[in-house]
């Protein structure tokens, strides 16, 4: 599987970690639209949807969560209550221990 992540000055890298590769796949897709992917259409969310409807996506978002989970320890994705937009916090655990938290809008 191959993965790109976008770095701090927003150019393309090819992540090669595959721990991370799962993590980078995981917030893009929550970043997508339901459909949208050429190759998955389960994945993404109704996030623009959600927007106009003011009702948040977390029947898709718990789908995805559960999509991903199997190639962590453990798995977190939980919605940020404050936000104006689809945001999530993620908590994952890499299967060698290694802790992170980070969050997608």
């Amino acid at each position: 599987m191959r993965s790109y992540g976008r770095d701090q000055n927003g150019n393309w890298q090819l992540i090669t970690d595959p721990n991370y590769i799962y993590l980078a796949t995981l917030a893009q897709t929550l970043r997508l639209s339901e459909n949208e992917s050429p190759i998955y259409g389960n994945y993404g969310i109704p996030g623009q949807q959600s927007v106009m409807t003011q009702i948040a996506p977390d029947a898709a978002v718990n789908r995805t969560q559960q999509q991903f989970s199997g190639y962590f320890s453990s798995l977190t994705v939980m919605r940020v209550q404050s936000a104006s937009q689809p945001t999530y916090n993620i908590t994952a655990t890499f299967t060698d221990g290694t802790p992170v938290s980070f969050i997608v809008s």
